[in-house]
């Protein structure tokens, strides 16, 4: 991945994340912005049926996608608000059962599987990513549970600040955090440039001849 593929991302991301707001504000109802807004769930439950049940899980997430869209087009998908609140607390309920499966036993969790991806891990590193697994395990439980309770406490537009702004600002912040921390408190590991680690969580090949 480019550094002007990443900061197109980057760009295309924000740019979604203002437009969902402006959609979930004055466009809630309306069946086009509700196919687009909840496209992402439909997505990423076409990546999870596919990985774990192949051609059959795609053709039944296909289906339900399908399914799903005809009856938002009839009026008939129920209140569109629930709709949005359901695939925000979902995708982060999903990334939490992800993330936090993988810190059974004496498995390799997940940071470590991506870490692995740039360097062999020493016993000290699969000991730190797996701490930081579970730090994004928390997370994205805290956030499954926000997100239910500012829908339930406050008005739709705090929630959707903070499913479609705070979010992603969070998300980035833990993320880069995380990277600025780690050789604070762990001066011994291999350095590693930022853009290796978003390499490494998308599975692009790492560039190790200009590793810093």
């Amino acid at each position: 991945m480019s550094r002007w593929r990443m900061a197109l991302l980057l760009l295309a991301g924000v740019a979604y994340a203002g437009v969902s707001h402006w959609m979930m504000l004055y466009h809630a109802a309306a069946p086009w912005a509700v196919g687009v807004l909840l496209a992402p769930l439909w997505l990423a439950a076409l990546g999870l049926a596919g990985s774990r049940f192949g051609v059959w899980g795609l053709a039944v997430a296909g289906a339900a996608g399908v399914i799903g869209f005809a009856l938002v087009l009839r009026g008939e998908a129920g209140d569109p608000n629930r709709l949005y609140v359901l695939q925000h607390a979902g995708i982060n309920a999903l990334l939490c059962g992800w993330f936090g499966s993988t810190l059974r036993g004496d498995r390799l969790s997940l940071i470590g599987q991506f870490a692995e991806r740039i360097h062999p891990l020493s016993p000290a590193m699969r000991a730190y990513t797996a701490r930081v697994t579970c730090v994004w395990t928390a997370y994205f439980a805290l956030m499954t549970v926000a997100s239910i309770a500012v829908y339930a406490f406050l008005s739709f537009a705090a929630w959707s600040v903070l499913a479609n702004l705070l979010t992603p600002l969070m998300v980035a912040g833990l993320f880069l955090g995380e990277y600025l921390l780690r050789y604070r408190l762990h001066p011994e590991f291999e350095r590693t440039r930022l853009i290796d680690t978003v390499r490494a969580f998308y599975g692009a090949p790492v560039d190790t001849h200009t590793r810093r």
